[in-house]
């Protein structure tokens, strides 16, 4: 194998080299576990810890009061922008440890520190909690009833949010005069991210100078540090934040949890480091929970099929508390790309946001960007059956043109470059889309229903909320360069991307190229991993890097040449016939300190848009309603490409999440209670890779110029992509028999009494006719 099909990581990863929140231990150390809500929504009338903290071995029982008697803040949440009519959106108090109330099943109400761990969860049974309890109002629906309960005494009727995008009257406008209109309802229910690595998190402050060391997984040491800042009241410059590996992340390691900050407050008062490890019961229970949208659109067209006009009324259930995230999803999210790869004259949103019992929701691998696209996709097949029109013509005629770039959407939003025609002819050939009649016959010969759907998609990568993103260079005793920057890999293979930049850039191997991210000893500007941007946004400061590097060398290589000049060429300084190589000048000043070659790089670099056309068939046996992913085709437009294997990895884990969503997972409440009834894998069914057998991915590249690389990202795209094709796929599969629409998940239950039923009406009509 070349170097170019191996990744760096890998190997340390198979062997277990690495090192994970929950490997760190430090001297001294006591150990946490948290009593947590079994109710959803109750008021504290007592809670008496005594007996617990009279058990030996345990150090500190921490409630409520505790957290209060502090001082410390709410968890940070919310979105800074304005909602319909400039309103604010309204952010209860959010405490580490419930205060007189609790509003889902999961939340911490209290926190132990013993000398182990099975030693604070025994003593947690010797906590009594009285409670006093109340109606509990599960999704937006019940929890904007009038009869609904109010979850925090300040914010009426549970709504958090009104947000609105576009034209209103404008598309009204068009609609009135409209010749076609179609109309569906996309419920993209909650899912729990479930990571492979359960949430973990170690403190220690040191009590002479106020400073805290902790380590848990994240996106990006600053994002972390900014949000327990937050919380915590403390100068950020005052919490390090250290996280070596992350296995997985999808967007629910983005920030700091209640349990972070409460074992902080643990760690402070008790003088020694504190570590908690989560189960995987509390990461159904207390992790972030992703989705939690429903979208209702409708589109307007004329007689030809030419789209006059798009609009959606869309819920967003945010769980009992706001996030730094979630309200985000379902207003802004939703709304930048709604308008997907189609040139639609007049566009409007509007989004209401609620609280309710239920754990807070937050980014979810695509963040509402899966969702709009799905809903768009599904909206402009449901046209095509409706109104007889061909639903690969029909995307032709509305496709935006290359010429038309860089294109502003009708609630302005701008591309700046495409080419999805192209893009969709690539995938209906990589998945034989003209031989599909033929296997659908062959299906049917054999008792099974075949479908196909198609999804072309535009989703957008993340801008990022840092000013800037930097690469730093630093050189060793020895002449090895470290490159540290803000981003942190939790799977997507970082370490190889950046490494084949540099290595490439400069004309030398890789060997002598160290990646750091979050180091600790440098104040690095930048974003963290999320939205898909980490190449294109660290990775681009780390191209800049090169030509810094050899600039900041040149005069040095010179000098050590003995010349006025020199050229750089194939990792060499040259001039005349005397060269030397760039790593053998770097031995060469090493001992110099600092080394006369370290160097930063930056850049500011915008969103960028990545697309794609996606194309699913899937089979279904109709005695049983099991589906099966039996062809998968990926062509996607994610600009230059950096690492063809980190790309097609991507794309196989975003799509199987997709098809995990339509097929499976769903975390299912009692409408009743609030009690979480998906609560383990019991319950709760995970995607599995025997799902995938059939996937076959390309790409077609429109490089942007909004970054130094041309990359547009990719993290998210499979995702984006596939909930729409699997869905129009299985649509299709079905819609002889009547059926037009279905909710996620489509199981086998679920589609078997859809085909029942659809069965029943069949033979009810001929009856009737006859």
């Amino acid at each position: 194998m070349t170097e170019k099909t191996i990744r760096r990581e890998d190997a340390r990863l198979l062997e277990g080299k690495g090192r994970y929140s929950a490997d760190w231990n430090l001297p001294g150390q006591l150990y946490a576990f948290f009593l947590r809500s079994d109710r959803a929504h109750a008021e504290i009338v007592s809670t008496d810890v005594e007996a617990a903290v009279a058990r030996p071995g345990v150090h500190l029982v921490l409630t409520g009061a505790d957290y209060a008697a502090s001082g410390w803040k709410s968890l940070p949440g919310g979105v800074p922008y304005e909602g319909v009519g400039g309103q604010k959106q309204r952010k209860p108090f959010w405490p580490a440890l419930a205060q007189g109330k609790v509003h889902y099943v999961g939340q911490p109400v209290a926190l132990i520190v013993a000398d182990s761990a099975a030693l604070a969860q025994d003593a947690s049974e010797d906590i009594a909690v009285e409670y006093r309890d109340l109606p509990a109002a599960v999704g937006f629906e019940s929890a904007t009833a009038a009869s609904a309960s109010r979850l925090h005494a300040d914010i009426p009727g549970n709504l958090a949010f009104e947000y609105e995008s576009g034209d209103r009257a404008a598309v009204e406008a068009a609609f009135a005069g409209a010749a076609l209109k179609s109309r569906l309802t996309v419920r993209s229910q909650r899912l729990v991210g479930n990571p492979i690595e359960p949430r973990a998190f170690l403190a220690s402050a040191d009590a002479a100078s106020g400073v805290f060391t902790v380590y848990s997984p994240s996106q990006g040491l600053n994002g972390m540090r900014g949000f327990l800042s937050s919380a915590t009241g403390l100068p950020p410059e005052r919490i390090r934040v250290i996280t070596e590996l992350v296995g997985g992340s999808f967007g629910i390691r983005s920030y700091s949890y209640a349990e972070h900050v409460a074992v902080m407050l643990a760690a402070q008062k008790l003088g020694r480091p504190v570590k908690w490890v989560a189960t995987r019961s509390e990461v159904f229970l207390s992790d972030n929970h992703g989705r939690g949208l429903t979208l209702t659109g409708e589109l307007a067209l004329d007689r030809e099929g030419r789209f006059l006009a798009l609009r959606f009324e869309d819920t967003a259930d945010l769980g009992a508390f706001s996030t730094p995230f979630g309200p985000q999803i379902g207003t802004r999210n939703i709304t930048v790309t709604m308008g997907g790869v189609y040139r639609i004259p007049a566009m409007f949103a509007h989004t209401l946001c609620a609280y309710s019992n239920a754990v807070p929701v937050s980014a979810y691998r695509g963040a509402g960007r899966p969702d709009i696209a799905c809903a768009i996709e599904r909206l402009v097949d449901r046209a095509a059956a409706e109104h007889g029109f061909d639903p690969i013509a029909l995307r032709r005629k509305n496709f935006i043109p290359p010429e038309a770039m860089p294109y502003k959407t009708a609630n302005g939003t701008t591309y700046d470059c495409g080419e999805f025609e192209k893009v969709m002819d690539k995938a209906l050939e990589l998945a034989d889309w003209r031989g599909f009649p033929e296997r659908r016959e062959r299906s049917k010969r054999e008792g099974r229903l075949r479908g196909i759907g198609i999804a072309t998609f535009l989703e957008a990568s993340a801008a990022g909320v840092a000013p800037k993103d930097q690469a730093y260079a630093r050189f060793d005793a020895s002449g090895v360069l470290h490159v540290s920057c803000v981003s942190q890999s939790t799977g997507q293979g970082h370490e190889t991307a950046f490494v084949r930049i540099l290595s490439e850039g400069l004309g030398v191997t890789g060997e002598r190229i160290r990646i750091h991210e979050g180091n600790l000893d440098l104040a690095v500007v930048g974003n963290g991993t999320g939205g898909s941007r980490s190449l294109y946004g660290a990775g681009s400061a780390v191209k800049l890097l090169v030509a810094k590097l050899i600039e900041t060398a040149k005069p040095l290589a010179a000098e050590a040449l003995g010349a006025d000049a020199v050229e750089y060429e194939d990792g060499k300084f040259k001039t005349g016939s005397k060269s030397i190589g760039f790593f053998e000048l770097a031995k060469k000043l090493a001992t110099q300190s600092p080394h006369p070659m370290d160097c930063v790089a930056e850049g500011s670099f915008g969103a960028t848009f990545p697309n794609g056309c996606h194309i699913a068939e899937m089979e279904i046996d109709p005695e049983t309603g099991v589906v099966d992913v039996v062809n998968y085709a990926t062509v996607d437009d994610i600009g230059n490409v950096v690492d063809h294997t980190s790309v097609e990895g991507q794309v196989h884990g975003g799509v199987l999440q997709g098809v995990g969503q339509v097929l499976a997972e769903h975390a299912i409440y009692d409408p009743d209670t609030g009690q979480l009834l998906a609560g383990s894998f019991m319950d709760y069914p995970m995607p599995r890779a025997d799902w995938m057998r059939a996937i076959r991915c390309d790409e077609h590249a429109v490089p942007t110029k909004a970054n130094a690389l041309g990359a547009k990202g990719v993290g998210e795209s499979g995702t984006s992509g596939a909930l729409g094709a699997t869905m129009n796929a299985i649509l299709d599969a079905v819609r002889f028999a009547g059926i037009t629409d279905l909710d996620m998940p489509v199981t086998p239950d679920r589609l078997w009494r859809a085909l029942r039923e659809a069965r029943n009406k069949a033979a009810e009509l001929a009856r009737l006719v006859t």
